[in-house]
């Protein structure tokens, strides 16, 4: 089969597309055939060095969809249409930039009865379970509180908000471009605003008590002022970093994080 491998660290061009061995199932496995991958900032990160030295002949890619060529449980059958996510891939195991794959059936989803094309099915699988597990897990959100997701017009930022829609929240979602709001709004979004960097108080112009929740996607380069639109006893899952690096100069627990908030890092690498 055919597989993109990479050997040292670089942008796109580190690359290469060559001829590998199809990869046998073991008995925890599932062996699929990849129909389409989504791309992901993991990867990009992974494929300069910004994960660690690399080191050997690596695969990446954390998602796929396709069929399962075999299964040694009999779990799924040969043909059925899955997705698979995580589970080691690009790390601890070869990735999903190839035409075959060998996954943790831990890791595999059934698709059987959706219409979706492969690539609209390829978009959905990192993004829409990171949403899951920073909102119904990290946050505990709950019908009817207000959600602010900040960088709402990424990918992840756009699935948050079908998502909390789809359980009944009330979202404000941001964005930097005038442009982008009618967008928001389309997918669900109760009120939208242009992102200057400080958005605080426009959040609280929308909400004066302060929002339930809020994903930040943008990462550490605005989360400070995201924090300050939470209410007494809110919390703030950060999911993204579109930012730049995670790192957070000088951050003063008193003065930074307002008191009875809560602050967490959700990754999907937890999968």
């Amino acid at each position: 089969m055919k597989a993109y491998i990479i050997e040292r660290p670089g942008g796109p061009e580190a690359l290469e597309l060559r001829d590998t061995p199809s990869p046998e199932p073991g008995a925890d496995e599932v062996k699929i055939r990849i129909r389409a991958f989504g791309l992901n900032r993991a990867e990009a990160y992974f494929r300069s060095g910004k994960m660690g030295a690399i080191t050997a002949p690596r695969v990446p890619g954390i998602e796929a969809v396709g069929e399962v060529v075999s299964d040694p449980s009999s779990t799924f059958r040969t043909g059925q249409r899955v997705a698979t996510i995580m589970g080691g891939m690009q790390f601890d195991r070869p990735g999903s930039y190839a035409e075959e794959v060998s996954v943790l059936r831990s890791n595999v989803i059934d698709l059987d009865g959706t219409t979706l094309s492969w690539e609209e099915l390829a978009a959905l699988p990192e993004a829409y379970l990171t949403v899951w597990g920073a909102l119904t897990r990290c946050l505990a959100i709950k019908q009817g509180q207000k959600l602010l997701v900040r960088g709402a017009t990424s990918s992840v930022g756009l699935a948050a908000v079908v998502y909390a829609k789809a359980l009944g929240l009330h979202v404000i979602a941001t964005t930097r471009s005038r442009e982008n709001t009618s967008r928001l709004r389309e997918v669900g979004a109760d009120e939208a605003i242009v992102d200057s960097g400080q958005i605080a108080d426009l959040v609280r112009g929308v909400a004066p008590d302060g929002v339930d929740a809020a994903l930040e996607v943008v990462g550490a380069a605005t989360l400070r002022d995201t924090i300050k639109a939470l209410r007494p006893f809110g919390a703030v899952s950060v999911i993204g970093l579109l930012g730049g690096p995670p790192v957070l100069e000088q951050f003063h627990l008193m003065q930074d994080l307002p008191g009875a908030t809560r602050l967490d890092f959700f990754t999907s690498g937890l999968l």
